[in-house]
């Protein structure tokens, strides 16, 4: 199991708490984004910087992606592509993606995208990330990945 990151994206807090993960158990975690990242130098932490375009990145993660990886992301989309792959979609929200949520989530977004480009105000973007997030995101990704260590 690999761990993909949408990094473009993924909050600072978030890329730091998959740093300590990936040193404490070893898994390869690979930050793919269309500009150069800093990281620690771990020989199983990597980057992958994409041309800049629309999607470019989420289709590198796709294309490299095997069943059972874990890509943690906010695109919605990019989440639903992973989950028909076989892999495992997380939020930097600690949301996680499955089969079963992924249709009414892709729908919301299509329903809201719908309505902002009929002038309707939505109420802007996502809420500030926070210490809550940062918990809850800490927790889904450490019971993933003892949950699927037991699995290898």
């Amino acid at each position: 199991m690999k761990i993909w990151v949408d990094a473009d994206a993924c909050p600072v807090v978030a890329r730091e708490i998959l740093f300590r993960a990936a040193d404490r158990t070893g898994v390869q975690l690979t930050l793919v984004a269309n500009q150069a990242l800093n990281t620690p130098s771990l020989p199983n932490i990597n980057t992958l910087q994409v041309a800049r375009g629309f999607d470019v990145a989420d289709d590198e993660i796709v294309r490299r992606l095997d069943a059972g990886d874990l890509v943690i992301t906010s695109d919605i989309p990019l989440a639903a592509e992973v989950i028909e792959k076989g892999g495992h979609a997380l939020s930097p929200r600690g949301e996680m993606h499955t089969t079963e949520n992924i249709r009414a989530r892709l729908n919301m977004r299509d329903f809201l995208d719908t309505m902002r480009a009929s002038g309707v105000d939505t109420g802007g973007g996502p809420a500030t990330f926070n210490q809550r997030d940062k918990q809850r995101f800490a927790n889904s990704l450490d019971r993933f990945l003892t949950k699927h260590a037991q699995c290898e």
